[in-house]
């Protein structure tokens, strides 16, 4: 089978043998921005060469303007609800091809705005195959990181946080930038630290941001060092509103699920609070997709055979 990713900005294929193994792997930039309005056209050029008769797709590909809606899946739901959730796509430039879009997840229980995902549940499809009974938290960073609260294999409540995308607004087009070098990937341990410490001060974000910028005005952190402590700073602020510190010591890790340079951060940030992690990488959610086909197939009241 062919897995594919299909978010925002990006789109991640992944072509899967007989047990779910990752044996061909492709990544284009044509997302869901750029592939707006030819999707199909898109997707038939992307897998050219691999003719597995079944394509699975998440992300933003089932999103309103995506190729087409899927309805959300409420919480609770475990891997079976997600199996038969699955939406079947007609399409006719890709003869011989069953296709099917992955329901994304919706929690209105747990406050009175609504959070979703849509995306991430393959990912999170691929613990639930394999996570022992009991209680578990899992954080997803990123653009818009999610934090996901599982009980007894059913996904129970989730969180965003746009912890990615106010850095990126706020490194590249607020005051604050404007005493910061042109990115050049350098990391700074000592001022992420600082960064972390400050979160959990009085005063709140707000004014921890400006903190920032008068830390550099007054020489006291170079402009080097700034999108560090930036970094330290929300990822702190992230955690907290979490509430997983709230939880220890009795929560003894977070599972992580991401690119090797955010789980590093997180990781630093969860340890340094005496929280255990568990780091998990981001094509899980191919093996994800692999699971719900295999539960999709099983035979059950759970299943809705194609």
């Amino acid at each position: 089978m062919i897995a594919v990713d299909w978010g925002t900005s990006s789109l991640r294929l992944y072509r899967l043998d007989a047990h779910g193994q990752v044996c061909g792997r492709r990544r284009s930039q044509r997302g869901l921005q750029a592939s707006a309005g030819q999707f199909e056209a898109v997707l038939a050029e992307e897998i050219k060469g691999w003719d597995d008769p079944l394509i699975l797709l998440s992300g933003m590909v089932g999103s309103r303007g995506g190729w087409q809606e899927v309805p959300y899946l409420a919480c609770p739901a475990g891997i079976d609800d997600l199996a038969a959730g699955l939406v079947s796509l007609a399409t006719t430039a890709l003869p011989q091809r069953q296709l099917w879009i992955v329901p994304g997840i919706s929690d209105t229980a747990s406050e009175t705005v609504p959070d979703v995902m849509r995306g991430e549940e393959t990912q999170l499809a691929a613990l639930l195959a394999v996570l022992p009974r009991g209680n578990h938290v899992v954080c997803l960073p990123g653009t818009h990181s999610k934090w996901v609260s599982i009980s007894n294999g059913r996904i129970q409540r989730l969180a965003t946080a746009m912890t990615g995308e106010l850095y990126a607004l706020l490194r590249g087009h607020s005051l604050l930038g404007r005493l910061m070098p042109e990115d050049d990937g350098r990391f700074d341990a000592w001022a992420f630290e600082s960064g972390l410490k400050r979160s959990r001060q009085a005063g709140g974000l707000l004014h921890h941001l400006f903190g920032v910028r008068t830390l550099g005005l007054f020489d006291r952190m170079e402009g080097g060092a700034l999108p560090s402590y930036l970094s330290g700073l929300l990822i702190g602020h992230e955690i907290l509103a979490s509430g997983a510190l709230e939880h220890s010591p009795r929560l003894a890790q977070v599972h992580l699920i991401g690119n090797d340079r955010l789980l590093a951060l997180y990781a630093q940030a969860l340890t340094a609070w005496g929280i255990g992690v568990q780091r998990h990488p981001e094509d899980l959610a191919a093996r994800g997709m692999h699971a719900l086909w295999q539960r999709r197939m099983e035979p059950g009241p759970h299943s809705e055979h194609p």
